[in-house]
This record gives structure tokens, C-alpha cells and sequence, in this order.
């Protein structure tokens, strides 16, 4: 099918309940999840306000598809852009449209399939780790334990692997401290709230000072000792461009580490986390989740290789992926004067698109808001219109971690479920909380180590 019908016409309104200076900044703040998705019942294209800047929030499949092809006239930007360079400077997830493509050729050698498979091996030791520690009907908070283990992974495999017990206490502190830091500057509506002296900017300041010299200490560390380790910043610090044999400055090679860190620590904990909620109003899902992973692990650990028998699993990870997706609200900005469903937008406009919103759409999803990861089987995926299921962005833009996001995703819900089933707390009230992704609060749960692994695992040994 064509991306964008040219014969169509298109609605283009302002969403009601704008409120002087503040515009929709309340029910962006208060709601934002309910605000956002509910929009397209407005128009394809419907302005909003952000305080007093106009913006234009993208609803519609075609359009949101034709603003993610052209990053030239789409270029990346706004609110959300600006406050995040406070963390990851001028890197692959937030620089402009002059910058990407060089720091993408520079970036992409180091996320190449077979360097991708070589990571499992840290996210499985980690998690075996963990749950090495758990104890039948014990309760684990498992939001906690999980950001733990993939914060682990994040710096063995970004950092080294060798990285201290100090250097990685601060990891742990230091990132949750600035993401939430990062969010709460997003979602403020006045600039100066977040430069006045109260304690929770202080903690913000701190923790980026602290992880910014962690992080500049091991680049200064791999430069000197030579950067041939088995982590991907010693890649990124021996790349150089195929093209014009230009290589990464330690100041990009710190931006895109800071990326990569916070992304690979947020997106698979969060992911897993939402997964195991899911699973647990959803019995009979469950039940076939732990039925292949007796079918496949049995005594022995998983292997990247195993990726393509992890079938269900990987449905439920994709369907998880589709309620609750990693970048849930994006924003671009027009680099020059151009239209967009025949609404003319100046150079400078703000234009905002919501995976969340655009794969909760029942004009694309039937019943949008129902777990269901047989909506995967090849037979009825094909009837999902292109363009509908976009959780790490479309185009050249398109997240350079997807791959490895998933597979640490999908292995390690594997491993989870052959080992344990994971009951949640009576009484737990889950519900979604948008961050910098779309988190949950604390997730309690009571381990059940699972029969079937232990009689495979103990015949197993010597």
C-alpha cells in the first residue's frame, strides 16, 4: 500500500480546553497518555498548546509516516530535544539532520548483527545472577531488580566489563536520578523552575556531574591503554569513517555512551516489567510463554541463536512493545517553510507524534487496549496498515538499538519464565506512569520457582 494517500483530504482543528499561557500544559502534565491518544478524534493534525508556543500534534498514520521519511524538512527538535542534550550532548538520538548521517556511519559498525549476538552472553549472566537470589514465595520488587540487572549490562557492555564495584554503585544511584531529572524539565512549563536551588535540582545537578566523570574517566582510561576491548565504547573510540576517515571526538563518544546507556537500561527493564503485569491478567498467555520456554531452555542457557524457535515469545514482546512503547511522545521541528495534510507550517513549527496514541488507534488496531500477541501470526500482522507499529521511530531515524533491544528483551522474558512464575502482590495497583519511557511504579512479586525447570536443571548436573 502507499505510505501517503495524496487523494485524500485531510481535518486539521485545535484541541479544546487551552487555558491562557498554560495552553494544554495541565493535561499534558496531569494526563498526558489519555490526552494525547484521545486527540485523534480532533483531526489528523490538531494544534495544541505547549505554555504559549503552538504546536501540532501528528494523528494520522500517513501523515506520521510522511513526517518520519523526510528528516530533512522534519529535522529533529524541540522541547524535548533540548532538555535531553542535558544527558546525551549532540548524539544519534537528538542531533540534527546535518550531523546524523556521519555520527550513524560512524555508530553502526558497533551495532552489526553478529557484535549484537555477542552481548547476550552479559544480559544472561546478569539475570542469572539476580535471580540466583530469589527465594521460593519470596516477595522481589521486581521494577527495581530488573533496572538493577539491565543497568549491569548497560555499563559491562557500553563501559567494560571489567568496571568496578564503585564505578557501577554510581551507575545504579546516579541514572534513575537523572532520567527522572530529565523528564520533570520536559514536562515543566517555565525554564527557570528547573535552575532555582531546590533539593530535587541539586540531586539532578549531582548525579549528572557524577556519571558525566565516570564516563569521561574510562574514555580517558581506553584512549591511553588502547581502545581493543570487548565493549562498545572501545569501538566506538577506534571507528573511523569509511568515507572520510574521520573518527569520533571523546566528547561524541561521551554523548552517544550516555545515550545508549540510559536507552538500554530503560527499555528492557521496562519492557520486561510491563510483560510480567500482562502475563499475570493474562493466564492463558502465560501458560504458553512458560510452555515454550520448557520446550526450548530446559537445562542449558540461551543463545542469540535461539531467537528465531522463541516464537511466542517473541509476539508477547512485540504486543508488549505496542501498548507500552519506548518513545511515547517525539517531537520534530519544520526546517523549512513546507505543508503537511495541506496545513501550511513556517519554518520553526513544532510538530509532535505519539507512538502510544498512533498504536492504541482503533481505526488501525482491533480492540487496541487487549493484550493479545497472536495479533503477531504472520496471517493477521499482514492486516496492520504499514506505518502503524513504529515503538522505536521509522526512516533513517530509526533507533539504531532496536536489534539489540529486542533480543535482550526476548531472552531474557525466556530465561525468566523457565525459571520462575512471577505472582503479583494482591492489592499491587499497576498503572502507567510516561516518563522518559512508559513506566510503572513499584511492581512487587511472589517467586514460584517453576517444577519443570528444576526436574530438567537437576538431571542435568554432574
Amino acid at each position: 500500500m502507499k505510505d501517503v494517500d495524496t487523494s485524500r483530504s485531510w481535518t486539521v482543528s485545535s484541541a479544546p480546553g487551552a487555558l491562557p499561557v498554560l495552553g494544554h500544559m495541565v493535561p499534558l502534565r496531569r494526563t498526558p497518555l489519555e490526552f494525547l491518544t484521545g486527540l485523534y478524534r480532533h483531526g489528523d493534525l490538531v494544534r495544541i498548546g505547549l505554555g504559549r508556543q503552538p504546536a501540532y500534534m501528528v494523528c494520522d498514520r500517513e501523515l506520521v509516516t510522511k513526517l518520519l521519511r523526510d528528516p530533512r524538512t522534519f529535522d529533529w527538535g524541540g522541547p524535548f530535544y533540548e532538555k535531553t542534550k542535558l544527558l546525551m550532548g549532540n548524539t544519534l538520538g537528538n542531533c540534527p539532520y546535518r550531523d546524523h548521517k556521519r555520527l550513524r556511519r560512524l555508530a553502526q559498525p558497533s551495532f552489526r548483527l553478529n557484535r549484537i549476538a555477542s552481548y547476550s552472553s552479559v544480559m544472561r549472566d546478569e539475570l542469572d545472577a539476580e535471580m540466583d537470589t530469589w527465594r521460593p514465595g519470596e516477595v522481589v520488587e521486581l521494577n527495581d531488580a530488573l533496572h538493577s540487572v539491565t543497568a549491569r549490562v548497560g555499563a559491562k557492555v557500553l563501559l567494560s566489563t571489567t568496571i568496578g564495584s564503585d564505578e557501577m554503585r554510581s551507575v545504579l544511584t546516579d541514572l534513575p536520578v537523572v532520567m527522572e531529572g530529565m523528564y520533570q524539565r520536559v514536562v515543566q512549563p517555565f525554564a527557570w523552575l528547573s535552575k532555582l536551588p531546590t533539593p530535587g535540582n541539586r540531586r539532578f545537578e549531582a548525579a549528572r556531574a557524577r556519571l558525566d566523570g565516570l564516563v569521561n574517566r574510562i574514555i580517558a582510561e581506553t584512549r591511553r591503554d588502547g581502545a581493543d576491548g570487548d565493549n562498545l565504547m572501545s569501538e566506538l573510540l577506534a571507528a573511523r569513517d569509511t568515507e572520510t576517515g574521520d573518527a569520533l571526538s571523546d566528547v561524541e563518544v561521551h554523548d552517544m555512551v550516555m545515550n545508549f546507556l540510559a536507552a538500554a537500561t530503560e527499555t528492557t527493564a521496562t519492557a520486561l516489567c510491563w510483560a510480567v503485569h500482562l502475563l499475570n491478567d493474562n493466564p492463558e498467555c502465560e501458560r504458553r510463554l512458560h510452555e515454550e520456554a520448557d520446550r526450548l531452555v530446559g537445562g542449558r542457557p540461551l543463545e542469540y541463536e535461539d531467537l528465531p524457535s522463541l516464537e511466542y515469545t517473541t509476539r508477547v514482546i512485540t504486543e508488549v512493545l505496542r501498548l507500552y512503547p519506548p518513545g511515547w511522545m517525539m517531537t520534530r521541528i519544520v526546517s523549512q517553510d513546507t505543508e503537511l495534510g495541506g496545513q501550511p507550517l513556517p519554518a520553526g513549527t513544532i510538530l509532535i507524534y505519539s507512538s502510544y496514541a498512533l498504536q492504541r488507534d482503533p481505526r488501525l488496531f482491533t480492540d487496541p487496549d487487549t493484550f493479545d500477541p497472536d495479533r503477531w501470526l504472520p496471517e493477521r500482522a499482514k492486516q496492520i496498515p504499514s506505518g502503524a507499529m513504529i515503538p522505536f521511530g521509522s526512516g533513517s531515524r530509526k533507533c539504531i538499538g532496536d536489534n539489540f533491544a529486542i533480543m535482550e528483551t526476548t531472552l531474557a522474558l525466556a530465561e525468566i519464565a523457565a525459571r520462575w512464575r512471577l505472582r503479583a502482590v494482591p492489592g499491587t495497583r499497576v498503572r502507567p506512569e510516561p516518563r522518559a519511557l512508559v513506566a510503572m511504579g513499584p511492581l512487587p512479586v511472589v517467586t514460584e520457582p517453576r517444577r519443570v525447570h528444576e526436574s530438567v536443571t537437576s538431571t542435568s548436573r554432574p
